[in-house]
């Protein structure tokens, strides 16, 4: 039997990512598998880093590698001109870190002896900023994954865990180390068990000390660095419920004539109640109570 772990979505968070590397110990796992996003959003992105390729993992890029790799360059979208995460990442992560980075790939096929192949991307095949969620439609999902030939795909990017058969691919998502995003503030992750028969998934849910995440935020002044995005992160770490999209969504339904400012931010933390309408469907805390994880 072959035993995996895959990770995803540590986006900085080195507090939740040392209590998944402390949870994982018992369970001797042969390899580990990080699905992308290991950096940005959090306060910890260098330290991430570090960690990670420290312990020989496999790492592939998601869409927040890019922030750091296609910033001021040709690559980039116009709109990141106006984006502070790719210039404070641009900062933290320049030279040595941003090379290694570079090198990473973008999807990795996972070929043991004993149990069938696996694909491993961030988001969709082919496209880091794609997500597959439990509500897409299953010929939305078929399309997206005409092109894999391997019969388990995992992937992340969504922040919430899924274990869904959709013709002839069973897709997992092991969920968000450091943002998760379904109102539980505990690291999650995924172990694999494969052999002959298949791949049998096992998901893990890890308390970490969230005070210490929050405590680097004020540290380097996040609020300081990115403004009303930065006041929203440290919102979505204390929560564990979407933030900044729903944010966008209010603002631009109910207050068009205001710019994204801290007071502004303020304001959606602490005077709307009813969040949930301007948050995608997926996220509907119904929709995550019914996945069948």
């Amino acid at each position: 039997m072959t035993r995996i772990a895959i990770l995803s979505d540590i986006h900085a968070n080195l507090p939740a990512l040392e209590a998944v590397i402390a949870d994982m110990q018992p369970y001797n796992v042969d390899h580990v598998v990080v699905a992308g996003d290991s950096i940005n959003w959090g306060p910890f992105s260098v330290e991430v880093v570090e960690r990670i390729t420290s312990l020989g993992w496999t790492v592939i890029r998601g869409n927040h590698e890019y922030y750091l790799l296609d910033y001021n360059t040709r690559r980039a979208p116009e709109l990141w001109k106006t984006f502070d995460t790719p210039r404070w990442l641009n900062g933290l992560l320049g030279g040595r870190w941003k090379n290694t980075i570079a090198a990473w790939p973008e999807a990795t096929s996972l070929r043991y002896g004993d149990a069938p192949l696996v694909r491993v991307v961030h988001a969709a095949p082919g496209n880091v900023w794609q997500g597959i969620y439990n509500l897409t439609p299953e010929a939305e999902v078929e399309h997206l994954l005409a092109g894999v030939s391997e019969s388990i795909l995992v992937c992340g990017h969504t922040h919430l865990a899924m274990d869904r058969q959709v013709g002839r691919w069973r897709v997992l998502n092991p969920g968000s180390v450091g943002v998760p995003l379904d109102g539980l503030p505990r690291a999650g992750y995924l172990l694999l068990d494969g052999d002959e028969n298949g791949w049998k998934p096992t998901f893990r849910r890890v308390a970490y000390d969230t005070a210490e995440a929050l405590a680097a935020f004020e540290r380097i002044g996040i609020i300081d660095v990115l403004g009303c995005t930065g006041r929203l992160l440290i919102e979505e770490y204390r929560t564990a419920r979407p933030q900044i999209y729903p944010f966008h969504e209010w603002q631009r339904q109910c207050a068009p004539d205001q710019s994204h400012t801290v007071a502004l931010a303020e304001r959606f933390i602490h005077e709307v109640d009813d969040k949930e309408r301007y948050m995608p469907a997926a996220y509907a805390m119904i929709n995550i109570a019914n996945q069948e994880v």
